[in-house]
């Protein structure tokens, strides 16, 4: 398959006025025709959700060859679904789906709740390869020089050695310069996670309400494969995450038990 037949989907967690998307289709327009269905509003924090019982409206915002452009008042997963139902013809696919690029890390724990990865697990669901790209900052405008420097690497080698099936890529940068990146590396999902997660706050007429904050807390050693030490060592991180979450071992220990 070649640039001038593949075909890529693409969406986002942040928005259709995020930074980090329109990177990423300006990258992405180099490996295929791109077209963008991404939320009309931030979607952050919204895992694989859908949006039931909701009037959702999809608009086309630019047109031109080898590119389109859409918004969508849903989540994620469901920019996702229209994008596959609507955007091609009846029994065509997109060849790739990519997600981002994430304003904030999906690394560790993060990677349960990430619209971005959402977007990732619905792509492998229809057997599309999939790939989330996010980097290790909530800036407005952060340096996206990292992946637009390392664009062409991963790529290179997602298409020379894809995921198996059932498999999607959850890639973070860290925030410093390009030249600053000591390489790639494969990880694992780390074993950090928020704790003290709400703060307490008064309105004007005394009720107390929370707003959701927290502090990361890690739980692993600075030489772990964990993803969000990879990232803080300089590293961009690889996770390939599987969409089938069966534990196959602890089945078969339960079994002897639950199977009597």
């Amino acid at each position: 398959m070649t640039s001038d037949t593949r075909e890529i989907l693409i969406t986002n967690d942040d928005g259709i006025g995020a930074d980090g998307i329109h990177v990423l289709a300006s990258v992405m327009r180099r490996y295929g025709n791109v077209t963008v269905v991404a939320p009309l509003h931030a979607q952050s924090g919204k895992s694989a959700a859908l949006s039931l019982d909701t009037k959702l409206y999809l608009k086309q915002i630019k047109n031109e060859p080898g590119y389109r452009e859409y918004t969508f008042n849903g989540t994620p997963v469901d920019c996702i679904k229209i994008g596959i139902n609507e955007c091609w013809p009846e029994g065509r696919l997109p060849d790739l789906v990519v997600s981002g690029i994430n304003h904030g890390a999906n690394c560790s724990v993060a990677s349960l709740y990430s619209g971005t990865l959402g977007a990732c697990i619905e792509g492998t669901v229809y057997g599309i390869p999939s790939i989330g790209f996010s980097i290790c900052t909530h800036a407005e405008h952060p340096d996206f020089s990292p992946i637009t420097e390392y664009a062409d690497t991963i790529m290179e080698r997602f298409l020379a050695c894809p995921p198996e099936k059932g498999i999607y890529l959850n890639i973070n940068f860290p925030p410093i310069p390009a030249s600053e990146i000591r390489g790639i590396r494969m990880a694992r999902r780390g074993k950090g996670m928020w704790v003290k997660e709400f703060d307490t706050c008064t309105d004007e007429d005394g009720s107390t309400y929370y707003l959701m904050a927290g502090h990361f807390e890690n739980h692993e050693k600075d030489s772990s494969l964990g993803d969000h030490m990879k990232v803080k060592d300089g590293y961009i991180s690889v996770v390939p995450h599987r969409i089938d979450t069966t534990d196959y071992q602890e089945m078969e220990r339960m079994r002897k038990v639950w199977e009597q």
